[in-house]
C-alpha cells in the first residue's frame, strides 16, 4: 500500500493514528494551523502526486471550524495532483438537517455534501449518518458503515442470556435500528412511544411490547446529543421494573447539559464509540469507548484495493 497516504485535521488525530497503526503505515505529513485572524492554514508536507489519499476528519463540535478545515485539507491535496481524495467523516455534522420541515428553511446537510463535492472529493467514508438518504446528496459514492456489529460484540463479552434482555428502541424511528440489534443479540423487542413538545424537549410516554420486568434493557440510539430522549427512555425503563439499562450510541456528542443528566439516569452502563474525540470533562462512570478504528482501518483498504466494503456487513 506505498501509494496510500492518509492524512488527519486536529478534530481527532487520535482515531486517525489508531487507523494508521491498523493499516500498519505512517501518518501524512500535514502542517495545520490558524493565521492571525483565525483562517485556517494547511500545508502537505510530502509528496502525494498520484497518491490515493484519505483524509479523516469527522465534523463534530466545533463543527463549522472542522467542516472548514476537511474542505482545506481536501483542496490542498486535489492542488498537489493526489490520484484520488476521499474524505473520511466518521461524525457527518448537520446531518439532522436533511429536510425542510417547514417553511423558509435550509437543507444544510445538502449544502455541506455539496461544499464537500466541489472541494475536491473523489468519494467518501462515513458512519451512521443519522439519516440514510443523506448518502444520495453526494453526487460522488458514499460508502456508509455501520458500529452496530462492533458495539454488539462489545455486549457480547458481558454474557447475558437471551432471555434476559430486552432491546429497547427510544422512539418510533429507530426501531429498525433496535430488530437489528436483537437479531445478533437476542431477547425481546421493547418500543417508547415519544412525544415532541418542541425541537429540544420530548417526553416519553408509554411502552410497546416486552416483558421488561427483571430484563436487563438495552437502549440503542445514532447519537447523544442532549440526552434527553435515551435518558428518558432509561427512566421509563426504570420505572418499568428493569434490572439493569444500559445506554449505546455510535456518536457521543454529550452537549448542553448532557452531562449532568447521564449523571442523575440510573444506568449502569454507557457505552459510545470514539467517532468523536471525548474529553476527559465529558468521561462520567460506567462509561466504555469502544474503538471503530479497525472498522474504519478494514474499509479504507477495501476502498483502497477497490474491493467490496458491504461485505464487511455480510
Amino acid at each position: 500500500m506505498d501509494d496510500m497516504k492518509i492524512f488527519t485535521g486536529r478534530a481527532h488525530p487520535e482515531l486517525a493514528k489508531k487507523v494508521s497503526d491498523y493499516l500498519g503505515i505512517p501518518m501524512g505529513r500535514a502542517l495545520m494551523g490558524n493565521f492571525p485572524d483565525g483562517e485556517i492554514s494547511c500545508k502537505i508536507d510530502e509528496d502525494i502526486r498520484g497518491r490515493d489519499v484519505f483524509i479523516i476528519q469527522p465534523t463534530c463540535p466545533p463543527v463549522n471550524d472542522n467542516i472548514m478545515e476537511l474542505l482545506v485539507m481536501i483542496d490542498s491535496c486535489m492542488r498537489a495532483s493526489a490520484d484520488r481524495i476521499t474524505a473520511v467523516i466518521p461524525y457527518f455534522g448537520y446531518a439532522r438537517q436533511d429536510r425542510k420541515d417547514e417553511g423558509r428553511v435550509p437543507i444544510t446537510a445538502k449544502l455541506v455534501a455539496n461544499m464537500i463535492t466541489r472541494a475536491g472529493t473523489s468519494r467518501v467514508l462515513a458512519m451512521d449518518l443519522h439519516a440514510a438518504q443523506i448518502q444520495g446528496f453526494f453526487d460522488i459514492p458514499v460508502d456508509h458503515l455501520y458500529a452496530a456489529p462492533v458495539i454488539d460484540d462489545f455486549i457480547k463479552q458481558m454474557n447475558f442470556t437471551d432471555d434476559e434482555l430486552v432491546v429497547v428502541s427510544p422512539d418510533e424511528g429507530s426501531i429498525k435500528r433496535a430488530l437489528a440489534h436483537m437479531v445478533r443479540l437476542g431477547g425481546s423487542l421493547a418500543i417508547i412511544d415519544k412525544r415532541r413538545s418542541s425541537a429540544e424537549k420530548t417526553k416519553q410516554a408509554h411502552v410497546i411490547g416486552g416483558q421488561i420486568e427483571g430484563r436487563v434493557a438495552l437502549i440503542f440510539d445514532d447519537m447523544i446529543s442532549t440526552g434527553g430522549s435515551i435518558c428518558g427512555a432509561a427512566q421509563v425503563m426504570r420505572e418499568a421494573g428493569a434490572r439493569k439499562i444500559y445506554l449505546a450510541a455510535t456518536h457521543g456528542l454529550l452537549v448542553g447539559g448532557a452531562i449532568e443528566l447521564l449523571q442523575k439516569t440510573p444506568i449502569d452502563g454507557l457505552l459510545l464509540t470514539d467517532t468523536i474525540p471525548l474529553p476527559q470533562g465529558k468521561r462520567i462512570a460506567n462509561l466504555s469507548i469502544i474503538s471503530v478504528a479497525p472498522l474504519l482501518g478494514e474499509a479504507i483498504k477495501r476502498i483502497h484495493r477497490n474491493e467490496s466494503v458491504s461485505r464487511l456487513f455480510g
